[in-house]
């Protein structure tokens, strides 16, 4: 089922923009260019000239949330899901500042996704910088600024832009949730094991490995 709106709720406060957003602080949301105004050049401009990330929602700028931790486990599962990825030709892996226009206006940029090869024109890269792309698997680390009603919207979104595994890290709490659907999740903790299942069999790593060098 999906956890999409036909259609967004009426914005007149920002108060209902925040709100609509998932709750998120106001600190994470740029007032320039004017709200609802923002477009794809602005986040590609702000990224070259201030080395920022923004995704862009319904013509707002909202800044990525993300922590040092949390960077070293999204490289870490990267690296990982790489190391499987390359040498059987499957796909193409991207970190987090890999921008991705999952509908018109919607650019989300996940902290890891793995993009199947045939879901490129040719099977190849191409030279856009948001290319418009659906993952197969979408990885999702918790970060301070994260709301639970901002990642149930990031969900809702994925899936319906055909995403098919997604895994929702908490480095905090050590644990991994796995969706295949937007709305029922397993939760593994650091004595299991976390599977590319569907999307990538074959693909394995022990929960631990994920945390073991964190405090």
């Amino acid at each position: 089922m999906s956890l999409l709106t036909s259609s967004p709720p009426e914005i007149t406060t920002v108060g209902d923009l925040l709100d609509s957003l998932g709750g998120i602080s106001p600190d994470r949301v740029r007032y320039r260019p004017a709200l609802g105004t923002a477009t794809e050049q602005d986040v590609i401009d702000i990224e070259a000239r201030e080395k920022r990330l923004y995704e862009l929602v319904d013509g707002v700028l909202v800044e990525k949330a993300m922590g040092y931790n949390e960077s070293f486990v999204a490289v870490l599962i990267a690296t990982l899901l790489n190391q499987y990825v390359l040498p059987r030709k499957l796909g193409f892996v991207t970190g987090s500042d890999g921008m991705m226009r999952l509908f018109p206006g919607l650019v989300r940029i996940p902290d890891v996704a793995f993009v199947s090869r045939d879901r490129f024109p040719g099977g190849r890269l191409t030279n856009e910088a948001i290319p418009s792309l659906a993952p197969d698997l979408v990885v999702e680390v918790l970060s301070e600024g994260n709301t639970i009603r901002e990642m149930t919207r990031k969900r809702g979104e994925y899936f319906d832009a055909g995403a098919r595994l997604l895994w929702i890290v908490d480095a905090k709490a050590r644990t991994v949730a796995v969706y295949t659907n937007p709305q029922e999740p397993t939760v593994l903790d650091e004595s299991q094991i976390l599977t590319g299942d569907p999307v990538l069999p074959g693909f394995s790593v022990a929960i631990k490995t994920l945390f073991e060098e964190l405090p």
